[in-house]
C-alpha cells in the first residue's frame, strides 16, 4: 500500500547501515547534512536536556544464515559502527516520570522486525528495554511508552504555547553518533496534509538522520514539539506540537490515516481511511501484534473493495477481456502477467528478459514486472527435477548464480552465494488449479524477506519473487496469491525433462491430469486430450530425449467458463533443429471483436493460405499446413477449429512436404468443434 500523504516529506529516522531503502519508511535517509550550528543554550539547562534525551536503538541480528563469496570486510566500517551491537535509528526523550516519547515511525521500525524490539540508550551506553506502550497515534506520528528499570532522570518541561520567530533547539541523535543540539528559528505553522485538523510547527534548526523523535526546545529548554520530518526541497523541518501529545487520550492506540491500495494488473487504486483503535498499555510485542493485525485486515479490506469496484471488468469479465480470450498462445515459457491497459483491454505484459547462462545447459531469465521479479529457471542437466522441487535451497542458489545479489559493506559489495534454507515452505493452488510452492528467506542484516512463488514447469521453474519485510509480508503474500491468477506462461522442455516432470504428479496443474503424453525414443510420440489427439513416428521427424515439446497455454472460454488450457502443441526434433510439427486451436470470434478477428477466422474456415495444404517458404523455412478434422461445409458454422503444420529448414520438394503433412493428419483426431 502507499504511504500516508503526511509521510510524503522525509522522515528523520536514521536507517541501519546496509538496510535497503525499500524495506523501510519512504525517505528515511536525508540528502546532505546541514552544517552544525553553535548551540547557545543556557549551560545550566544543557545537562538536564542531555540526560533526558536518548537514542532509540534496535539490536543487530546475532546470526546470519547467508553465505558470501568471501568474508565480509567489516574492517572498512568505522570503529563505532562495526563494534556497536545496535543500530541507532532515532531519538526519544523523557516527558514525565517513566514516560518517554518518540516519533511513531521510529518505534514502528521494530514492529514485526527480524532484529528485535527497539530500546533506549543513554550517553553512557546503558540500554533500557521498553516496558509498556501507553499512547500512540499513527496520524500524529508519536508514541509514548515506559521503560523497564528506568533511569533516574528529570523529565523535560514543556511549553504548549510557543512564540513564532523565537529561537529553538533541535535535539537529536545525529547520524547515530550521539545527541547533538542545533539552533534555529520557529518560523511558522502549516496544516497537516490529510484534513488540516491541526498544524505542524516549522523550524529552521538543522536536523539529520536519527533526529526523528527528538525534542524541539524553546530558548528556555522547554519542549514545544517532537521532531518528525523535513521538507525535501527546503531547509525547513517539521515537529508535532507537544500539546497534541499531552492531550491525546490515555491508554489508547489511535490509527487514523488515509492510504491507497493498488494491484499490479490494473491501473485503478482504492484510496480509503485506515481508522482503528485498540486499548493500551501493552508490551511492545503485544502492541506490535495488535497493530499488525489491524493493518493486515485493512489491507485485505482495501484489496476486497478494489476487486469489488472492478469486478465487472476484472479479467476474465467485461468486453476488455474478449480479445485476450480469442488469441492463440505465443508459447513463451517466460512467465509474465496479464494486465488491463489504459484502453480497458486486457493484454499480456511485454518484457525484456535478462538472461544469464548456468553450467550444464542451464540458464536464468529474469525481468521486472510490476513490483516483482519474474524468473524462468532452466535447470542444469546435472540437477534432477526431484532435487529441484524438493530442495528450495537449490533453486535460490542457482538463481543467485544467474542473478547475483550483493551486500554492501563499507566501499565493497560482496556477492551473496546462498540464502540458506527457507524459513517458510507452503503451497498454494490458484484459480486455474496451478500448484505453486511458496518459499521465504530472511535477510536478517537488512530486516528484509524474499518471498518466492515457484511454479514447477518441465525444464525447471517459473517464479514470481518479491523483496519485502516482516511488516509487509502479509500484504505482499496476499498480493502474490492474487497475481498468480493472472500469470501467463507456457510449458516447455525436452522429452527427457517432460518425463521427469510428469512423474511429480502432486505438483502438476490439473489440466495435465486430463492429458496423456506418451513417447518412446526412436519409436513413437502420442498426445491425447479431451480436445485433440495426434501421433507420429520417426518417419515424420526424429523422436529422442533431446526432442522439445511445447504446450502453449492460454486463457479461453469453454462452455461459458474461462479455463487455462492448451491452445498450441509444438514438438521439435530437438532444441537446435528447426524441424517441428504443431497443432493450433482457433476459436470463432465473438460479435464484439473487430474485423481483423473475423477475417482471420474466415481464412481458416475457407482453408485459405497458409492453411491450404500448399508448401510455402518463409524465413529460410519450408512450411505446409491445413485445417485438421472434419471438412467444414458452407452450412456448418463451427466454434473451434484446429490447424496442423509441419515445418523444416531449407527448401524441400512439394511432394515430400505433402507426404509429411499427410502423416501428421493421418493420426490427428479433433474432438472439439
Amino acid at each position: 500500500m502507499e504511504k500516508p500523504a503526511t509521510r510524503a516529506r522525509q522522515a528523520l529516522g536514521s536507517k541501519p547501515s546496509g538496510m535497503r531503502r525499500a524495506l523501510w519508511l519512504a525517505g528515511l535517509a536525508m540528502a546532505a547534512v546541514s552544517p552544525l550550528h553553535a548551540a547557545t543554550m543556557d549551560p545550566a539547562v544543557l545537562p538536564r536536556v542531555q540526560a533526558a534525551t536518548f537514542e532509540v536503538v534496535i539490536p543487530k541480528p546475532v546470526k546470519d544464515p547467508l553465505s558470501y563469496e568471501k568474508p565480509l570486510p567489516f574492517d572498512q566500517l568505522p570503529y563505532q559502527q562495526r563494534t556497536d551491537k545496535f543500530y541507532s535509528v532515532g531519538t526519544a526523550f523523557a516527558i514525565g516520570e517513566n514516560r518517554y516519547v518518540t516519533a511513531g515511525h521510529v518505534l514502528s521500525l521494530g514492529i514485526d522486525s527480524l532484529m528485535g524490539e527497539p530500546a533506549l540508550r543513554d550517553a553512557a551506553g546503558h540500554v533500557y528495554a521498553i516496558d509498556k506502550v501507553t499512547r500512540y497515534s499513527l496520524h500524529e506520528d508519536f508514541v509514548e511508552f515506559s521503560l523497564k528499570d528506568p533511569p533516574k532522570v528529570a523529565p523535560l518541561a514543556v511549553n504548549t504555547q510557543p512564540d513564532v520567530n523565537q529561537v529553538v533547539y533541535a535535539v537529536g541523535n545525529a547520524l547515530g553518533t550521539g545527541i547533538v543540539i542545533r539552533d534555529g528559528l520557529y518560523t511558522s505553522q502549516t496544516p497537516e496534509d490529510q484534513d488540516g485538523r491541526w498544524k505542524w510547527l516549522r523550524f529552521s534548526a538543522a536536523a539529520s538522520p536519527g533526529n526523528s523523535g527528538g525534542p524541539l526546545l524553546d530558548k528556555d529548554g522547554k519542549v514545544i514539539g517532537v521532531v518528525v520530518m523535513k521538507s525535501p526541497d527546503e531547509n525547513l523541518n517539521y515537529a508535532l506540537p507537544i500539546d497534541l501529545v499531552l492531550k491525546a487520550p490515555e491508554n489508547i492506540a489511535s490509527i487514523d490515516t488515509r492510504e491507497s491500495y493498488q494491484l499490479d494488473v490494473i491501473e485503478d487504486k482504492h484510496t480509503g481511511d485506515f481508522k482503528a483503535q485498540f486499548p493500551l498499555p501493552k508490551s511492545f510485542a503485544d502492541f506490535s501484534a495488535a497493530y499488525q493485525k489491524l493493518h493486515n485486515a485493512d489491507v485485505d479490506q482495501k484489496r476486497h473493495e478494489l476487486l469489488t469496484e472492478n469486478a465487472a471488468t476484472m479479467f476474465p469479465n467485461g468486453p476488455g477481456a474478449s480479445r485476450l480470450l480469442h488469441v492463440n498462445s505465443d508459447a513463451n515459457p517466460f512467465p509474465t502477467l496479464l494486465h488491463r491497459n489504459s484502453n480497458g483491454n486486457w493484454v499480456t505484459s511485454k518484457v525484456a528478459e535478462n538472461k544469464a547462462v548456468l553450467p550444464h545447459n542451464g540458464y536464468v531469465s529474469r525481468a521486472i514486472v510490476g513490483q516483482q521479479v519474474m524468473f524462468h529457471l532452466r535447470k542444469p542437466d546435472d540437477v534432477t527435477s526431484k532435487q529441484l522441487y524438493g530442495d528450495s535451497k537449490v533453486f535460490m542458489d542457482l538463481v543467485l548464480k544467474g542473478a547475483p545479489m550483493q551486500r554492501r559493506v563499507g566501499t565493497e559489495s560482496v556477492k551473496i552465494t546462498s540464502l540458506g534454507e527457507p524459513t517458510l515452505s507452503a503451497s498454494f493452488t490458484d484459480n486455474y488449479q496451478r500448484r505453486w510452492q511458496i518459499r521465504e528467506w530472511p535477510m536478517a542484516y537488512d530486516n528484509g524477506l524474499i518471498v518466492a512463488f515457484l511454479l514447477p514447469v518441465p525444464d525447471g521453474y517459473s517464479a514470481m519473487v518479491r523483496v519485502t519485510s516482516n511488516r509487509t509480508e502479509h500484504e505482499d503474500m496476499s498480493d502474490l496469491k492474487q497475481l498468480a491468477n493472472f500469470v501467463d506462461v507456457s510449458y516447455s522442455g525436452t522429452l527427457a525433462q517432460w518425463k521427469e516432470f510428469l512423474a511429480n504428479t502432486e505438483l502438476l496443474p490439473s489440466v495435465l491430469s486430463d492429458i496423456a503424453i506418451r513417447f518412446n525414443y526412436g519409436d513413437d510420440f502420442k498426445y491425447q486430450s479431451k480436445r485433440i489427439g495426434f501421433a507420429y513416428t520417426p518417419s515424420l521427424q526424429k523422436i529422442d530425449a533431446d526432442s522439445e515439446l511445447v504446450l502453449g497455454m492460454s486463457y479461453f472460454q469453454d462452455h461459458g467458463k474461462t479455463v487455462w488450457d492448451v491452445s498450441k502443441v509444438e514438438v521439435k526434433s530437438n532444441i537446435d533443429n528447426a524441424e517441428h510439427v504443431s497443432v493450433n486451436r482457433h476459436v470463432a470470434p465473438s460479435d464484439d471483436l473487430d474485423d481483423s478477428f473475423r477475417n482471420h477466422w474466415g481464412k481458416i474456415v475457407n482453408r485459405s493460405h497458409p492453411d491450404d495444404g500448399v508448401p510455402y517458404s518463409e524465413n529460410d523455412m519450408t512450411y505446409i499446413g491445413t485445417v485438421g478434422g472434419t471438412q467444414v461445409s458452407a452450412d456448418k458454422k463451427p466454434d473451434v477449429l484446429y490447424t496442423a503444420f509441419y515445418g523444416v529448414d531449407g527448401p524441400r520438394p512439394e511432394d515430400a512436404m505433402k507426404g509429411k503433412l499427410n502423416q501428421l493428419l493421418d493420426k490427428l483426431q479433433v474432438n472439439e468443434h
